[in-house]
């Protein structure tokens, strides 16, 4: 048996001041569990994704008509409000799971040690964001499921996203600089391909605001825009996107390049393939609801392929700590 630990008066005060600080001195989580962490949050800020857009392509985006509350009277769904209330609040819980979630690649990188202020910040980037989202997510309930805030509540949410894949890919690497795997042209490519993926994503909620999944069953105002017209420049877009994949995995291949952008850039023409059919099979069949879903997924998808590929640009060895360095020129001298 492991004997616990008493917890004095001191400790205890130590602990509400700076209840991080507490944890870290105690707990020194391996770099498995940190990354594990991370994912965690990643995986999470993609299921709100999904599960958000299951509440709109259920007609459930108005089934708790009022925020933060469920109703005026009751903070949570009551049996009046059926299977549409049920679905929105379960979503407004999930908002709590990702917290968690976030709370904990917090915690377990705060712990790290060493300490790595990197991923503490990106930790907490996380934990804002979703902050403000859960915000922007009310207000798009007070005003009735305006097609703009709700382009604008998932364009934060990818940046969420953005945001814990940059964090789960740090827990991946060291923390020393930066060292390019490319030449600049590549990296300038890869940066175009970033930018027209942003585009795509941006104009992919103009789709959904012009089009006919308002998220509520009643009377809901779009996107005074030529929804046939908006979507073939969603395609346009997609296509440049996937000819700028096929077109970096190309190069890379001709420059002979490390294996960790050639393959990320492999899986996301995959990706993007798999997309583009999801995409034109819902596009022809009137847009069904499980198919939308599906897209949504993709996209977000689509985006973390991206990133990764950006990513892969550079590589991150792990620094020295200046003891171990003091330690080796003793040794190296002795010697």
């Amino acid at each position: 048996m492991v004997p616990v630990p008493k917890l004095t008066r001191a400790d205890a005060a130590a602990a509400l001041r700076n209840p991080l600080a507490f944890i870290a001195a105690r707990w020194t989580p391996d770099p498995r569990t940190v990354r594990r962490a991370a994912l965690a949050a990643l995986v999470m800020s993609v299921v709100i994704v999904v599960t958000g857009g299951a509440v709109r392509l259920t007609g459930s985006g108005l089934g708790c008509p009022t925020w933060p509350k469920c109703t005026d009277d009751s903070l949570t769904a009551t049996s009046e409000m059926g299977l549409h209330g049920v679905i929105e609040f379960g979503n407004r819980l999930l908002t709590y799971v990702l917290c968690a979630a976030v709370g904990w690649a917090i915690v377990a990188a705060r712990s790290q040690k060493p300490v790595r202020r990197d991923l503490t910040r990106l930790g907490w980037l996380q934990f804002w964001v979703v902050m403000g989202n859960a915000i922007l997510g009310g207000i798009v309930v007070l005003v009735g499921l305006n097609p703009y805030t709700v382009a604008a509540h998932f364009l934060l949410s990818s940046a969420l996203i953005a945001v814990a894949t940059v964090m789960w890919q740090r827990t991946r690497e060291g923390d020393g600089v930066p060292r390019p795997l490319v030449g600049k042209a590549v990296q300038q490519l890869v940066w175009v391909l970033t930018g027209v993926t942003v585009l795509l994503i941006a104009v992919g909620t103009v789709v959904t605001g012009a089009g006919p999944h308002a998220g509520d069953s009643s009377d809901v105002p779009r996107m005074p825009l030529d929804w046939e017209m908006v979507s073939k420049l969603h395609a346009v877009l997609a296509w440049i996107v996937v000819t700028l994949t096929f077109a970096l995995w190309f190069v890379l291949k001709a420059v002979d390049a490390p294996k960790g952008p050639l393959g990320r850039t492999r899986d996301l023409f995959v990706i993007l393939l798999l997309q583009g059919v999801i995409g034109y099979v819902q596009y022809f069949t009137d847009l069904p609801e499980v198919l939308v879903g599906a897209h949504m997924l993709g996209s977000c998808l689509v985006w973390i392929g991206t990133l990764r590929v950006l990513l892969a640009l550079r590589e991150r060895p792990a620094t020295v700590p200046a003891d171990l360095d003091e330690r080796a020129d003793r040794t190296l001298t002795t010697a």
